[in-house]
């Protein structure tokens, strides 16, 4: 049987298969093979997306069926971009997080001017520099982290564990939006099931700030009725996507819809989703 039919019985399989309200739109190009952070910007349809460590610095402008339409260069280096976030304004923010190794002390937001990435082929950015602050007794604490969501002035950071008997746990930092060097502030944490597959991976927030989308390789985490910016002090509730992979980049559509991106793997394409919060 030809590639082109068993990936084409692949996606009538995904379509007709309940996986809660998870659908296929369609599979990534190579240049996506790591992607790891997707966003809509509020005057653009397009979904941009970046891959991370060991990729160009790039960001792709990829439209509602997947394919890319604009390549934007970046003069940033590529650390380990992770997650994409935007402002009011439609400005885009790269999370140059990613700490494997956990060795990175100074971390790097950088900032895109919306005019910038949605007209010029090369653009240059602005840098929001953190480190992470000191926690209980040791010297120096640093964290890995996948998601972050622009609110109100400030960008909110979800960790990621990479310690064995602590899998389930996220810890959520504040940085503001100031060009500049800064310390984040600890502002809660929550504990998720002790499973990598459990681990935080992107972030997103609705438009009007009231609720917070939280993905890992096997489900969406909704958070509401928080209070004030402690996004855990609310109530949370998990919906299973059906289906686990390297899911690294999730972004609201519409107020009911997000966009969920997985890497590709040694058996499939990296693809781009739908899944409706509706029930």
């Amino acid at each position: 049987m030809r590639k082109s039919h068993v990936y084409f019985l692949f996606l009538i399989f995904i379509s007709c298969t309940d996986f809660g309200q998870l659908t296929l739109v369609a599979d990534l190009s190579k240049s996506l093979k790591e992607v790891s952070g997707n966003e809509m910007l509020s005057n653009s349809d397009l979904i941009w997306m970046i891959n991370d460590s060991g990729n160009k610095s790039e960001v792709f402008g990829v439209n509602q069926q997947g394919k890319i339409e604009k390549v934007v260069t970046v003069n940033a280096k590529n650390y380990d971009w992770e997650d994409l976030t935007s402002d009011e304004e439609g400005n885009l923010y790269i999370g140059d997080f990613g700490n494997n190794s956990q060795k990175r002390k100074k971390l790097t937001i950088l900032k895109i001017a919306n005019q910038d990435v949605l007209n010029n082929d090369k653009v240059e950015v602005e840098k929001i520099s953190f480190e992470y602050p000191k926690l209980a007794k040791k010297k120096k604490v640093s964290f890995d982290a996948e998601g972050v969501i622009y609110h109100q002035g400030y960008f909110y950071i979800f960790t990621k564990s990479r310690q064995k008997k602590k899998l389930r746990r996220t810890l959520l930092f504040k940085v503001p939006n100031v060009k500049g060097k800064h310390v984040a502030e600890f502002v809660s944490e929550y504990s998720f099931c002790n499973s990598v597959n459990c681990r935080i991976t992107a972030a997103d927030i609705s438009e009007d700030g009231k609720k917070v989308v939280l993905l890992s390789h096997k489900s969406v985490f909704v958070l509401t009725d928080f209070t004030s910016d402690d996004f855990f002090s609310g109530k949370l509730k998990e919906l299973p996507l059906g289906h686990t992979s390297q899911k690294e980049g999730v972004c609201y559509k519409d107020e009911n819809t997000l966009f969920i991106t997985d890497e590709y793997s040694m058996s499939t394409k990296g693809n781009l989703y739908q899944f409706s919060l509706k029930k």
